[in-house]
């Protein structure tokens, strides 16, 4: 890997900025001063030290925020705060995987590597994805069958089959239900086709992660090694498929 390069994944500043400071003598490879931007290095091996400070990289990084409300999905935005916003971490090359609503909270999975993000994101893997949300109404076991024959919700096919729970039913009623797709705005719609507008929506599991529910709104952690292989080895399993 390049210097430069090595240098801006771990948050040191822009390729311009960490050129200027190799440049400046502020960088050492193996106890040796670097002036090369361009310098090729080994980053499990090589020993970088950048203004008398030792870095320390790893490939992929891996977190679970407890998203709060008010916060974009995205790596950058001018008019709200971001989720990355969240993250005490220099890395530059961060991204959540997938998105959940402005008023949406809940689990969200942030990281740098790209090939479990498509894995898990995938429309073809059909990880599912289980929310929690009060509801304005009262939610029956009609509106169950309802959601597991598939809901239209617009589009030119229906929504995959979804597993809908009623945890408390009432004028305000809250339930669990689980997607097999993440379409926009997908379980707002559903319950708009029943006539039951969401009023709180928060997103409990994709796939095998859980929320830690001592994340606090605006927290997060990295994941533990069993909840990282578990994401890398989940399958579809609707209806038990591990295809």
């Amino acid at each position: 890997m390049r210097l430069d390069k090595f240098l801006t994944e771990l948050g040191c500043g822009t390729r311009s900025q960490v050129k200027a400071e190799i440049k400046k003598h502020a960088v050492t490879v193996n106890g040796a001063v670097v002036t090369k931007p361009d310098c090729p290095i080994n980053p499990n091996t090589d020993l970088v030290c950048f203004g008398g400070q030792q870095l320390h990289y790893q490939e992929f990084e891996y977190y679970m925020l407890n998203k709060p409300a008010g916060c974009v999905s995205a790596v950058s935005d001018s008019r709200y705060p971001t989720v990355l916003s969240y993250l005490r971490s220099p890395r530059r090359d961060l991204f959540p995987v997938g998105r959940l609503d402005l008023d949406t909270e809940g689990l969200l999975l942030i990281t740098n590597d790209g090939v479990l993000a498509h894995q898990l994101l995938s429309p073809k893997k059909h990880i599912p994805k289980t929310y929690y949300a009060k509801i304005d109404g009262m939610v029956t076991e009609q509106d169950v069958q309802v959601f597991q024959d598939g809901v239209d919700i617009g589009e030119k096919k229906p929504a995959l089959p979804a597993k809908l729970e009623i945890c408390n039913a009432g004028p305000i009623s809250e339930i669990l239900v689980t997607i097999y797709e993440g379409k926009y705005h997908q379980v707002k719609r559903m319950f708009d086709f029943v006539r039951k507008p969401v009023l709180y929506l928060k997103r409990m599991a994709m796939g095998p992660l859980q929320l830690d529910e001592s994340l606090k709104p605006g927290e997060f952690r990295t994941l533990t090694d069993r909840e990282l292989s578990a994401l890398r080895s989940c399958k579809d399993n609707r209806n038990g498929s591990t295809e």
